[in-house]
C-alpha cells in the first residue's frame, strides 16, 4: 500500500504536487496559529479564523480575521511572515534552493516540478532561477527592512526592527499584512499617509516583487546579452501604463471625497493615488479609508486588482501577460489578420486559449464568490452592495487583500468561499485544473471533424 502511494506521488503532475505543497502549508499554519501561545488572550484561535488566516498569509493575500497586532503575540505573527515568506516564493523553490546550496542533484522528476515553481520553461536554467527567486528576494526584502528601520525604529525601538523586517516581507511578497494595529487596529498605513519615506520604500517593494522573477534574471543578464526578452518590455510597460492611469484615476475619482483624499495637500493626494494604484494590483496595504471610496472608484481597484501582476512573481490576478495578449489578440482581429501580433511577433494560438481561459475561470470563481458572499452575509447598518461583494471576491482572487470592510462580516460560509477563492487565485486557476484533471495514457490519434458554428 505505502508503495502505491509512493508511486502516485511520483506519476502526479508537477502542478498537482505544488498545490498539495500550498495545502499543506496552509494546513500546518493553522494547526500553529491555532495554539494558544499564538494568540495575545492565551486562548485558542478558532479554527476556522486560524484558516482564514493561514490562507491568507500563505496565498499572499492580506484579507484578515483578526488585526495582526493585537491578536497575535510575536509568535503568531513570525508564524504569519513565515508562511508569507513562504507562500510568495513556493515551497518547492524553498526545497529546490536548499537542495542547491547543500550540493544535492535533483533528479529528473524533482527539475520538473521546479521548474514549474519557478515559472521557466528551460531546465538548463533551473539552477540559477532558482538562485535568482531566493537571492534577490532576500536581498530586496533586506533593502527594504533596513530603510524602514530608520522611520520604526526610533517610534518603536527594539520592536520596530521586528517590524521592519515582518513590513519589508509583507510587501515584497505582495501580501498586506501589517503591524500598524499597534498604533490604531486595522489602519494599514492610514496613519503614514503623510510619511513620503514609508509610502515610497514600501511602494517599491510591492513593484519589485511584482514584476516576477523571469524579468528580474532578464535585466540582470543585460549586461552580458545586450537583450531584453518580449515578455520584459511587456511587463515593465504595462507597469508602468497601469500605474499611471490608477493614479491619475484615483486622483480624479477621489480629489474633493472628504472621506478619503479631500482633506489631504496636494502632495499627499498625489502620493495616496499613487499608492492605491500600487497596491490595488495585488499588495493589500491601503494609505486611505477604502469604505467610502465611489463607486467608479471601487470599479477601478476591481480592475486593476483582476489584472494583477506578472507571472512568476510574488502577486495574483490573471497577470499582466494574459491581458496583454488578449487585448491584442482583439486589435489583430480588427486588422485583419489571423493570429496574435505583439511587437512584430506572432503569439501562439495556445497562449492565446489559455489567456481566455484563465480570463473566463476568473470571471465565473469572482461571480460565483461574489453570489455566495450576497447570500450568506449578513447586511451591515447600510447593506452589503453587489460592489461590495465584487471587490471582496477579486481581491481574494486577486490575492489582493484589500477590503471594504466585508471580511468582518463574513459568515461561515462566506470564510470557506473566500479561502477557497483565495487558494485557487494563488495556485492559478489553469494550474489548479491540471492539478484535479485525471491523466489518461495516450492512445490511438482520434481523428475529430470539423465544426462550422456562426459567432458574433
Amino acid at each position: 500500500m505505502a508503495k502505491k502511494k509512493k508511486n502516485l506521488l511520483a506519476s502526479s503532475s508537477p502542478a498537482r504536487i505544488i498545490s498539495i505543497s500550498f495545502l499543506l502549508v496552509i494546513l500546518f499554519g493553522t494547526f500553529l496559529l491555532t495554539l494558544p501561545a499564538a494568540a495575545k488572550n492565551g486562548m485558542a484561535t478558532p479554527f476556522i479564523d486560524a484558516l482564514f488566516t493561514a490562507t491568507s498569509a500563505t496565498c499572499v493575500t492580506g484579507l484578515i480575521m483578526y488585526d495582526t497586532f493585537t491578536h497575535w503575540t510575536v509568535f503568531g505573527q513570525t508564524v504569519i511572515i513565515c508562511l508569507i515568506q513562504i507562500g510568495g516564493l513556493g515551497l518547492v523553490t524553498f526545497a529546490s534552493f536548499f537542495n542547491i546550496i547543500a550540493g544535492k542533484k535533483m533528479g529528473i522528476r524533482t527539475m520538473q516540478i521546479a521548474k514549474e515553481s519557478v515559472n521557466t520553461e528551460n531546465v538548463a536554467d533551473l539552477y540559477q532561477m532558482v538562485r535568482i527567486v531566493v537571492s534577490y528576494s532576500m536581498f530586496f526584502e533586506l533593502i527594504g527592512a533596513f530603510l524602514l528601520a530608520f522611520a520604526f525604529v526610533p517610534k518603536f525601538g527594539s520592536y520596530g526592527i521586528f517590524m521592519s523586517v515582518f513590513i519589508a516581507i509583507s510587501a515584497f511578497c505582495n501580501a498586506g499584512f501589517d503591524l500598524f494595529g499597534i498604533i490604531e487596529p486595522y489602519s494599514s498605513l492610514t496613519t503614514f499617509t503623510g510619511s513620503y519615506w514609508v509610502t515610497l520604500v514600501i511602494a517599491f517593494l510591492i513593484i519589485f516583487g511584482g514584476l516576477g522573477f523571469i524579468v528580474w534574471n532578464n535585466i540582470v543578464q543585460f549586461k552580458k546579452t545586450r537583450k531584453l526578452y518580449l515578455q520584459t518590455k511587456i511587463v515593465i510597460a504595462a507597469t508602468a501604463v497601469l500605474i499611471l492611469l490608477g493614479t491619475i484615476g484615483f486622483l480624479l475619482l477621489e480629489w474633493s471625497n472628504p472621506q478619503t483624499m479631500g482633506n489631504l495637500s496636494a502632495g499627499e493626494k498625489i502620493m495616496a493615488a499613487f499608492f492605491q494604484s500600487v497596491t490595488c494590483r495585488t499588495a493589500g496595504f491601503n494609505s486611505i479609508e477604502l469604505t467610502p471610496l465611489s463607486g467608479a472608484s471601487k470599479t477601478l481597484a476591481i480592475l486593476l486588482m483582476f489584472i494583477g501582476v506578472a507571472p512568476g512573481s510574488t502577486g495574483g490576478g490573471i497577470k499582466l501577460t494574459t491581458i496583454v495578449v488578449l487585448f491584442m489578440t482583439v486589435v489583430s482581429m480588427a486588422r485583419g489578420q489571423n493570429d496574435a501580433i505583439i511587437a512584430r511577433r506572432k503569439i501562439s494560438h495556445l497562449t492565446v486559449y489559455k489567456s481566455m481561459t484563465i480570463l473566463i475561470c476568473g470571471i465565473l470563481l469572482v461571480c460565483f464568490s461574489s453570489a455566495v458572499l450576497l447570500a450568506t452575509t449578513p447586511l451591515a447598518e447600510n447593506g452589503l452592495t453587489v460592489i461590495d461583494a465584487f471587490f471582496e471576491a477579486v481581491s481574494a482572487f486577486s490575492t489582493t487583500g484589500v477590503t471594504t470592510g466585508v471580511t468582518s462580516l463574513v459568515t461561515l460560509p462566506g470564510k470557506i468561499i473566500l479561502c477557497l477563492t483565495m487558494f485557487f487565485g494563488r495556485v492559478g486557476p489553469v494550474s489548479f485544473m491540471l492539478a484535479v484533471a485525471h491523466q489518461t495514457p495516450l492512445g490511438r490519434k482520434e481523428v475529430i471533424p470539423d465544426a462550422k458554428i456562426m459567432v458574433g
